[in-house]
Parts: C-alpha cells; structure tokens; sequence
C-alpha cells in the first residue's frame, strides 16, 4: 500500500509538473511569466496559484537568548548567544549558513559605496562556535565570504527536528557615517546588526547567500529573542526591541511605578525636570531585560542624558501599543514625535491599511538619517515640521512592510519600500503643512523614469545600485499601487491588501503571492498590469494623437507612448484657462493591449485648449499633452 502511494504521489507531482510547465509557457506569451523557483514551490505545494500559502507550506524559526555587554568608553561589544534553530523544513541540512553584518566594515569586504574610513573595523571577532555541547574546530568546519559564515554540520539537521547553536563574539562599534546604526556622541549609540543571526533557509531559494554590502536590507525569518543588555555608564538608558521585562531592577520604586502605569496622555517620563536626579535609577540596578517574540530582528539605543517621553495607546479592544520617543534635548522637532507617532499608528490601524498595529511597543530614537526596525526607528533630526511628519511616518509603516509580513527585500525592494511610501501618503498630505505626498512621489520618480535606471521592477534588488535601486524601491513601485487603487477602485484596493496582510503576515510572500491575491480578490486577470510595470521595460508617456472637435461633439485620441499602463485625465478649458469639462478613465482602457484609445464626448460649451494628465500621473513628456484648438 505504502509503495503504491508513492507511485501514485510521483505520476501526480509528474502531472501538476506538466501542467505547470504548460501554464507557465501559456503565461510567457501574453502575460507574466512565473520564475523557474517559483514554479518548483508550486509544484511541491508550498505556494499556491490563487496567492495562498500551499498546503504543504513551512518556515524556519530560532530562538534567540542574548547576553550583550556595551562598554560605552572602549565602544566595545561582547556577546554571548545561545540560539535553537528549528528546521521546519522537509529537507536535510548538511550545513547552516550564519550573518555576520559587521564583517561589512571590514577593510576587504565588499561594499556598494565609497566607505567612510572612520567606520572600519576588524569586523566580527568569534571567539567560540559551538553546536550543542561540542566546541567546533572554525579552521575546519566554517568558511567565511564576506558577511556569511557557513557552518558545516558533522550530523545532518534533520527535517522536523532542531539544533541549538553557541556563539561568543566581539565587535568595535564603527564610528564614522555608519548605515544603520551609529555613535551618535561620547555615550550615545544606535545598535543593529549585531549578533550572529541565522539565514534564512526558505521553500523558494534554500540558504539565502546574498552578501550585504550596504544596499540591500532585510530578509528574516520570525524568531523569539530574549536579551539581556549591560552597560558601563551607569546613567544610561537602553531602549530597545520589544517590552522591557525588569522595570523594578532599573529604576527607583517611584519611576518604575510611573513607568508601569498605563498613560493616555504624553507622559515626559525623562525631562529637563528629572534628567539629573541621582535616584533615578536603582544604584544596584540589573541588566536591561527585553523580550520581542515572533519578530524577525531586534535593535537597541542608548544614551545617559536624552529625553524620552511616551503614551498608550489601544489599537483594538484591550490591547495597547507603548509609544516612546527617546531624543537629544537640543532636537527641536522631537518634542512632537511622540504625538506624530501616536497619530500615524492610529491612522495605519484605523483608516489605512486598517490593520490595528500589530506589536506592543514602538521607539522612536533621535539617532540620524532614517531606518526603521522591529518596533524601533532610528531618525534624524527635521527642520520642517512637515518633514518630520513624512520621515517618522514612513518609518513607522514599515513595520508591516517589511517586518509583518516577512518580506525579502533583499530581491524585492519595492515589496516593502513602495509600500511604506505608499501607506502613509494620504496621513502624510493631511498633517505636513504644504506637502503633497503623492504629487512628492510622482515627482521624484519622473526625475529617472524612462531614462536607464528605470528598470523592470522584478530585476533582483540586490543587482542593483541607486539610483537605478532608488527609483524601482520607492517611487516607481508607490506610483504603480496608487495606479492599481484607481484601477480596482478603494474598496477592492483595500479588500485585497487586507487580504494579502491576512494571508501572509508571520510569512514570506513573493512578489508572485502578491499578484496572485489580488487577481483573486479583485475577480480579474491583472497581468496587463503587472507586465508592463515590473518584467518590461517601459516608460511613463501618453499623449494626444489627435483631436475632432465639431458639432458639440468631441473625439481626442490618446496614445500609449510609453507603453505602461496609466490613468488618463483629460481638461478641457476655455480661452482664459479654466476649466470647463474633465474626462477620466483608469489605465484599464490599456488592459487589451491597445496603443491608441479613442474619448468621445458631448459638450455645449465653446472649447480652446486641451490638457492631458495632472499632478498625480506620471508622464515624462508633458509637451505632447497640449492642443490649442482654433475656434
């Protein structure tokens, strides 16, 4: 009986191969084609044509117990890591490949930028490897190539089965204009991409071996961390991933109190009132004692003299986010973040995507520049207010995109880039005095569309360097969602990115899941969309063709010169510029391949001039958009 079904499973897997194979081609000649990796997952059921996971879908998972010493004055830190590695997977591992990220600032590594000299270290110091019990021999069992360590297993990890694996390791901070992280002054740090983390081993690629080398960012399976935090300044205060666990251990009996209380309003908890109180904190005071589960990275910050304030705030019935904004006192805009955090997670949760925020905590770090992680951002200073808003809200949605949703943004970019552009936009236009968000977006993306760094979205992020990568991440990717909104209308728009949170959040969607659900929640076949804008290359131009204008009747012919998909928007105006009469059609009009288009419309009112497109429409040749009639 038990050979009969394998019989029978193999001439399936044989038949759904060949069926594939056929579909596959089928969808080469007219619509998007489907990756030969992605098509194995098919055909082993981890994915699944309508954009669900398979039947047969797994992931990888660790479990994470950090001890971490920072000496602030040696800008030094040690670790010691013990991790259980689950292989939920149905392969046998023979090896596990580990990320070192500070090997990045190694002098021979390999980076996408001129490096700041100041910022170069010896990289990441192992002093012991071990799995299980046994000490393993680094000379013999590892190799190291750039910021990956492969590890060669002497027993086979077994599918279903796990591993738990030792580290102690040291590294120098790096100095200089670090990405990512930094020292921000004498006892000031930002702290990420810091321990040795496992690789993600997944259904589409096996081991992921990307070497990073300062662009790319974040692919990362979904782990439980347990840290505990020293430092040798006695005043300082770690803010970090997740829930601090020991509250009693680090501050007086009063703070801690304060601390533990529930707070609808802004509470200043470190001020220029308290900064310098000498019972702040315990004398005897314990490491710092965080915890973060199901998350796929943790960060922490320091400092011994920023303010910090927080607020409470209830995402969903009797569940609350902790919002807490650490900042240099001489910072003149993050005296309002707080506020601006609170209202952006209230605006995410609430309006859109309309999915309650979905950890307990949130800190935003008056660090530099702007880079998010788990429940932590790390921002600069703004001089408009306009611009803090824009910056702390792009950062705060990334939390769903990337971190939710467990994107590879190491291939796709524009998985989580576009859409923590795109979220935002609307809140963004709302409370930035004088910013038009989606108007910025368009702009920006015009600045490089159709020149050669305009390039198919589905070329791998990791081929590519800014501002080729720039362009594809963030712009052109929140262009093509704000097109694919018109198209669908709001209500189907935001019922399938529900849809697709709902399905993939705790995962790892491809871009070919992303598709595949909204052709399924819309009820239609997108790859007229989804072809043009990220296999092909295509630019952004319509144009008018031609124009008849007799007997109240008008007929404009719009051309697709480009050869992407887009709105149309055509105003027709009177001799003193005003406008009379609008015309709209989304980019479906485009959806059966069609080069040039015909609008036809009845109007009783004398018209002079016609303009094709706006604001909110990218076309990088505004000169074809014009015609003077003579009336």
């Amino acid at each position: 009986m038990g050979i009969k079904f394998k019989v029978l499973r193999k001439v399936f897997f044989f038949l759904l191969f060949f069926l594939l194979i056929a579909n596959s081609f089928l969808l080469s000649q007219d619509n998007i084609k489907i990756s030969r990796e992605y098509l194995n997952a098919l055909i082993h059921q981890t994915r699944a044509l309508d954009g669900n996971p398979g039947i047969f879908y797994w992931q990888n998972h660790s479990q994470y117990k950090i001890d971490a010493n920072i000496s602030v004055s040696q800008k030094i830190l040690s670790g010691k890591e013990n991790v259980i590695y689950f292989n939920n997977s149905p392969d046998t591992l023979k090896e596990i490949y580990i990320r070192l990220y500070q090997n990045f600032n190694k002098p021979t590594s390999s980076r996408d930028w001129v490096y700041d000299q100041k910022s170069i270290t010896d990289g990441v110091i192992l002093n012991k490897i071990s799995i299980g019990d046994e000490e393993i021999d680094k000379e013999k069992r590892t190799e190291t190539s750039g910021t990956n360590l492969k590890i060669k297993l002497d027993k086979p990890l077994l599918p279903k089965s796990n591993t738990e694996l030792y580290f102690d390791w040291s590294f120098k901070i790096p100095e200089g204009d670090n990405p990512r992280m930094g020292i921000y002054d004498a006892s000031t740090f930002f702290i990420a991409y810091w321990y040795p983390q496992i690789a993600v081993y997944d259904d589409i690629d096996g081991w992921d071996k990307v070497d990073y080398k300062g662009t790319v960012e974040f692919y990362n399976d979904f782990s439980d961390f347990d840290v505990n935090i020293s430092v040798d300044d006695p005043t300082a205060f770690v803010w970090a991933t997740g829930l601090l666990q020991n509250p009693d251990d680090i501050f007086s009996k009063k703070n801690s109190e304060i601390f533990k209380k529930t707070s609808e309003e802004i509470t200043n908890f470190i001020s220029s009132k308290n900064i310098n109180d000498k019972d702040f904190y315990r004398s005897d005071r314990k490491p710092f004692h965080y915890k973060a589960e199901n998350v796929p990275d943790f960060a922490f910050s320091l400092s011994d003299h920023y303010y910090w304030d927080f607020i409470d705030y209830e995402v969903e019935p009797r569940r609350k986010v902790r919002i807490n904004t650490a900042y240099n006192p001489n910072s003149k805009d993050f005296y309002q973040v707080c506020n601006i955090a609170k209202e952006t997670i209230k605006y995410l949760s609430d309006e859109f995507p309309e999915v309650p925020y979905p950890y307990p905590s949130m800190t935003v770090f008056n660090g530099e520049g702007g880079m998010e992680f788990p429940m932590m951002v790390n921002n600069g200073s703004e001089d408009k207010y306009s611009s803090t808003v824009y910056l702390t809200s792009h950062e705060i949605s990334h939390t769903y995109f990337p971190f939710y949703m467990g994107i590879n943004e190491r291939k796709y970019a524009w998985m989580d880039e576009g859409w923590a552009v795109y979220l935002p936009q609307e809140f963004q236009t709302r409370n930035g005095e004088g910013m038009d968000s989606k108007a910025r977006t368009v702009q920006n993306y015009l600045n490089m569309a159709g020149t050669s760094y305009d390039l198919p979205l589905m070329i791998l992020s990791h081929q590519l360097r800014s501002p080729a990568y720039r362009v594809s991440s963030y712009q052109k990717a929140a262009s093509v969602y704000d097109l694919l909104k018109n198209v669908l209308g709001n209500d189907i728009f935001k019922n399938a990115l529900k849809e697709y949170i709902r399905e993939w959040n705790g995962k790892h969607p491809t871009p070919y899941d992303f598709f595949s659900v909204f052709n399924s929640v819309s009820g239609e076949n997108l790859d007229w969309l989804w072809k043009p804008w990220f296999f092909e290359i295509s630019y952004a131009d319509l144009s008018i063709k031609e124009v008849n204008y007799e007997q109240g009747v008008i007929r404009i012919k719009i051309e697709n010169t480009g050869g992407l998909p887009l709105p149309i928007y055509i105003s027709l105006k009177d001799k003193d510029n005003n406008e009379l009469l609008s015309i709209s059609e989304t980019a479906k009009v485009w959806s059966n391949g069609d080069k040039v288009i015909e609008v036809i419309k009845d109007i009783d009112k004398i018209i002079s001039y016609i303009e094709l497109g706006n604001k909110y429409i990218p076309d990088i040749n505004k000169e074809n958009n014009k015609i003077f009639l003579n009336n």
